[in-house]
C-alpha cells in the first residue's frame, strides 16, 4: 500500500465499506421518503435548519480599479497581494497594483501560488504571511490563488495552529475556527471556480496522493470581484475547464442529499459549510445551469464574445453561492485523487512545466457514470437537472432519468472537446484500486451523496469512466 503507517493512523478505518466509514444514519434501514432514497432513523436526530452564506460580490467591468479604495476604506496599512507567476505579467495583476499606488497603500506581493496548490505550497504561502504582517489580503487569480489565499489568512491570523487542525476529517482534525481573520478581498480571474463566494480551500495532500481541504465559513473573502475584463485573454481550454467546473458545481449541488438528512449538529458553530441540497441553493444551481447551457460553448470558442464571457463569469460566483452552501458530492469527492495521481496529463494553454490534470476535467470525466449510479435515489432532480441542460424531458421516464442526463453530459463533453475518458488522462485499469483509496476519505463531499455506496461502487464508477463516448 502507497500510505505511510502514520497517514494510515490518522485517517482511520475509513477504507472499510461506506456502512462504517461515510454515512452513519446508513447502519439503520433505508427508508423511502418523499420520493428519495432516504439514511433517516428513528434513533437520531436530523437537521431541521440551514444556513446561507457568502462574500458580498461586486459585478462589473473594469471594477477592479476600485480595489484600492476598498483597501483604504478597511484601513490598510500593509496589503498581501497573491496571485501566480503567470499572473503576476499580466493586466489583472497590473490594474491591481495600480488602483494600490494610487491609493498610496503600502503591499508586498507573492506570486509563488501553485496551479493546483498542494499542502506544501500552502505551507510557503503561509510563512510569506505570517512573516508579512499584513492587516488585508489581496487574490488575484483563480481558484488556486484565492484558495492559497485564504489558508495564508487563516494560519497566518492563528500563528500557533498546526496545519491539521483545520483540514477535513478524517484526514484533518476539522477543527471549527474560532479565532478572527483579517479581511481578504478576492479578485477572480477565471469562470469556474466560485472560489470568490466560498469558504472553501482545496490543494493536494501530497503525502495521501489525494486531495482534500478546509471547509469553514471563516474563510469567505470579505469581497469578492467578478471583472469581466480579466476573461478577455482567457484562453479556450482555460475557459472550457473552468465552465465545466461551474456545471459540475451546480449539477452535483442540486442533486445531493437534502439538508434534513443529515444528523443535527450538537452546537450551530459545528453545522458544516456544505449542507446538502436547500431551497435556496435550489435557485442559484438551477440559474447556474441555465446558463452555462446558453453560455458555455460560446465562451469557450469565441474570446470576442463579452455577453457569453461574462455571463459565464457570473454563472461561476451564482453556482459557487449554490454549492458554498449546498455542497457537492461524488464527482468532486472523485476528482481528488485523480487530480493528485495524474502525473502524465499536459493541457494546451496551461503554462506550468509540469503534467497537471486541470480541475474542471478531473470532475466531468466521472459525471455520466456517477450520475447514472445516483438517479435512483431522486430521479425528479435529475431529469429537472437535465431539463436545466437543455434536454425535452417532457416524456422521460423515472427510470430513465440517469441515461437522459448522463448522454446529455457526454454531448456537452464531446461538444467542449474533452479527452475521452481516464485512459486519455494516462489511467488504467489498474490505477483503480489507489483512485478509490483516494476517494473514500473525502468525506466532506460523499457524505452528501443521495445513494449509499462501497468502495466496490467507486471502483465500477472509475471503471466505466475509463471510456465515455
Amino acid at each position: 500500500m502507497w500510505w505511510s503507517s502514520q497517514a494510515l493512523r490518522r485517517v482511520g478505518t475509513y477504507s472499510q465499506s461506506w456502512l462504517k466509514g461515510l454515512h452513519p444514519a446508513a447502519k439503520h434501514s433505508h427508508v423511502q421518503q418523499h420520493g428519495r432514497l432516504s439514511t433517516c432513523s428513528s434513533s437520531t436526530q436530523k437537521e431541521y435548519a440551514f444556513e446561507m452564506a457568502c462574500s458580498n460580490i461586486r459585478y462589473g467591468v473594469g471594477v477592479t480599479a476600485e480595489v484600492g479604495m476598498d483597501c483604504k476604506n478597511l484601513g490598510a496599512r500593509s496589503v498581501c497581494v497573491m496571485t501566480d507567476s503567470n499572473l503576476v505579467k499580466l493586466a489583472p495583476v497590473k490594474t491591481t497594483l495600480d488602483s494600490l499606488n494610487r491609493e498610496g497603500i503600502s503591499y508586498q506581493v507573492y506570486d509563488k501560488c501553485r496551479v493546483e496548490p498542494t499542502d506544501e505550497s500552502f505551507k510557503a504561502a503561509i510563512r510569506f504571511a505570517k512573516e508579512g504582517d499584513f492587516d488585508v489580503y489581496l487574490a488575484v487569480g483563480g481558484g488556486s490563488v484565492m484558495d492559497t489565499c485564504k489558508a495564508a489568512n487563516l494560519y497566518a491570523t492563528n500563528p500557533s495552529a498546526d496545519f491539521l487542525d483545520y483540514v477535513n476529517a478524517p484526514i484533518g482534525k476539522g477543527l471549527p475556527v474560532t479565532h478572527t481573520l483579517k479581511p481578504l478581498i478576492a479578485v477572480t480571474t477565471t469562470a469556474g471556480t466560485g472560489s470568490e463566494t466560498t469558504g472553501t480551500a482545496v490543494f493536494d495532500f501530497l503525502e495521501l496522493k489525494a486531495k482534500t481541504g478546509i471547509s469553514q465559513r471563516a474563510l469567505r473573502p470579505t469581497l469578492g470581484i467578478v471583472d469581466p475584463l480579466h476573461l478577455n485573454t482567457c484562453p479556450e481550454r482555460v475557459m472550457a475547464y473552468s465552465g465545466i467546473d461551474v456545471l459540475c458545481h451546480a449539477l452535483e449541488c442540486y442533486t445531493n442529499l437534502s439538508y434534513t438528512d443529515r444528523d443535527r449538529p450538537s452546537n450551530p458553530l459545528l453545522r458544516p459549510a456544505y449542507q446538502g441540497f436547500n431551497p435556496i441553493s435550489d435557485i442559484w444551481a438551477q440559474h447556474a445551469l441555465r446558463m452555462t447551457t446558453k453560455y458555455m460553448k460560446r465562451a469557450v470558442y469565441d474570446c470576442g464574445d463579452e455577453e457569453a464571457r461574462s455571463s459565464m463569469h457570473l454563472a461561476s460566483s451564482y453556482a459557487g453561492i449554490g454549492f458554498g452552501n449546498g455542497g457537492v458530492h461524488l464527482c468532486h469527492g472523485m476528482c481528488y485523487p485523480i487530480s493528485s495521481q495524474g502525473k502524465k496529463f499536459k493541457s494546451k494553454d496551461y503554462s506550468q512545466d509540469y503534467a497537471l490534470i486541470p480541475h474542471g476535467l478531473s470532475v466531468i470525466i466521472t459525471a455520466p457514470a456517477v450520475f447514472e449510479f445516483t438517479a435512483p435515489a431522486c430521479p425528479e432532480r435529475h431529469i429537472k437537472a437535465a431539463e436545466c441542460l437543455g434536454v425535452d424531458v417532457r416524456n422521460v421516464k423515472r427510470g430513465d432519468a440517469g441515461r437522459v442526463l448522463s448522454d446529455r453530459l457526454r454531448e456537452i463533453m464531446n461538444d467542449l472537446e474533452t479527452p475521452n475518458g481516464l485512459m486519455d488522462l494516462g489511467f488504467q485499469s489498474q490505477d483503480v484500486p489507489s483512485l478509490v483509496k483516494g476517494t473514500m476519505p473525502q468525506h466532506r463531499l460523499t457524505k452528501l451523496c443521495p445513494r449509499p455506496f462501497q468502495e466496490e461502487d467507486i471502483a465500477t464508477l472509475l471503471e466505466k469512466s475509463m471510456r465515455v463516448f
